[in-house]
């Protein structure tokens, strides 16, 4: 038998395909339907506080039990994507939100609707790591960053979308049919994806069998323009180690685990208590409803107009130093938004550089967490990382109202510099480093 192979340089070696760009666009259609439904609550969360007679604070209960669902979806799908495979982790998650977005549609109650977005947050939390990690591992090396920023830009094309679309029809279509959309097109989406997406090479190699080999080979041979016999045997230039969150601490990993978790953690409970209050807070603050939702677009437009260009800046400089840069803009716009009044031309450029400025840090983390880790840990590391994040979600959902009822929204605005300094501070303990050839983290600074 040949020497076995090294799976990823034979992918690094060869230009990109139609065949990965076809994978590239499934995961970025499910990230657009993720991202849609993620901030539907959002986006009809005023015409529910409306419809149930529901005071402002009344509506955090129910945008935090889909980001607690999240969270447990980030970090259950991550690793149920290292141990079973990133296709039926990703079929799975995309099943369970869109029926429960649609199922929301026919809520007649909160606690109905509470309930049904945990159960979508399950799926939509789960999906992002699987998705990043199969679009990672599709792609070259030279191209990782970009093509993972591409597929990552499906989450606020998304909420992009689903703000026009609540600015616009919401009166039509009342709050109902925003979940009808965001439920109904995903489950189209799921008969696609069952047909023609492949399962992640790499996950496959390190499955060793018979019937893994030959679904590698097949798939190559679509990829690669080199004769790929049917016998031959492929290696990964990676540790091996079973997924376990325990992995994510040894091998020199306990540093860095430790503090992305914080800024991930730091970071989302400024980013989501932003996006997820935004438009009740400029409805707060003297907007017209049918306007506020154009906050949201605006914030996500400038994230996809900002997210290229950073992510071919991340292979050129110090991620850490990039984000400090990006922190520090996050709390000056915090400080700029909170003495911006009713000047809504002012108001809505700060709230746009957010798009950079609070959610940019989110590029940085995700190419760090993937570049860190192998193979056999990259959907869960990915995953814990996301689910940490979530977890400060859950905080900024939960007290945003709160913050809102008692400090106005100058007090809203301010409060998102503390998370953001914290986050900060936790950059400064990161370590970047190379590995050996077991994976082992050797040489760091």
């Amino acid at each position: 038998m040949n020497k076995p192979l090294d799976l990823s340089s034979l992918i690094d070696r060869e230009p990109l395909r139609p065949y990965q760009w076809a994978i590239f666009l499934l995961c970025f259609l499910t990230a657009v339907f993720d991202g849609f439904d993620t901030q539907a609550i959002a986006f009809t969360g005023p015409a529910i506080v409306a419809a149930f007679g529901l005071r402002p604070g009344d509506l955090a209960p129910i945008l935090s039990a889909g980001i607690v669902g999240m969270t447990i979806g980030a970090m259950t799908l991550g690793l149920i994507g290292d141990r079973v495979g990133r296709r039926p982790a990703l079929l799975g998650g995309v099943a369970i939100f869109a029926i429960a977005s649609l199922l929301t549609a026919g809520a007649t109650s909160t606690w109905q609707i509470l309930a049904l977005r945990f159960i979508a947050g399950l799926g939509m939390g789960g999906c992002t790591p699987v998705l990043l990690s199969l679009a990672a591992e599709y792609g070259p090396a030279r191209s990782r960053g970009a093509i993972m920023t591409g597929v990552l830009l499906g989450l606020p094309a998304g909420a992009m979308l689903g703000g026009l679309l609540a600015a616009r029809m919401l009166p039509v279509i009342g709050w109902q049919g925003v979940f009808v959309v965001g439920g109904g097109a995903p489950l189209l989406l799921l008969v696609v994806l069952y047909f023609a997406l492949p399962e992640s090479l790499q996950y496959l190699v390190s499955r060793p069998g018979r019937d893994s080999a030959q679904r590698v080979v097949k798939t190559l041979r679509r990829i690669v323009s080199v004769a790929v016999p049917p016998d031959t045997a492929f290696q990964l230039p990676e540790s091996t180690a079973r997924a376990s969150v325990a992995a994510l601490f040894s091998n020199g990993n306990a540093r860095n685990t430790g503090a992305i978790w914080i800024v991930y953690l730091c970071n989302w409970v400024a980013w989501f208590m932003f996006l997820s209050w935004l438009p009740t807070v400029l409805k707060t603050a003297g907007l017209p409803v049918t306007q506020a939702p154009l906050g949201t677009v605006i914030v996500n437009a400038v994230f996809i107009v900002c997210a290229i260009p950073l992510s071919m800046l991340l292979p050129k400089v110090n991620t850490r130093r990039l984000l400090i840069v990006l922190l520090g803009l996050g709390i000056a716009i915090a400080v700029g938004l909170a003495y911006a009044g009713t000047s809504w031309g002012l108001v809505f450029v700060l709230a746009g550089a957010a798009g950079l400025g609070i959610g940019g840090q989110q590029i940085a983390l995700n190419y760090l967490v993937v570049s860190a880790y192998p193979t056999t840990l990259r959907a869960t590391a990915t995953g814990w990382a996301i689910g940490m994040g979530r977890v400060g979600a859950i905080a900024g959902s939960a007290v945003g109202g709160t913050v809102l009822t008692h400090g106005g929204p100058s007090g809203f605005y301010l409060a998102l510099a503390v998370p953001l300094a914290a986050a900060m501070l936790a950059v400064l303990a990161i370590r970047v480093g190379e590995r050996s050839d077991d994976g082992e983290l050797v040489v760091a600074h």
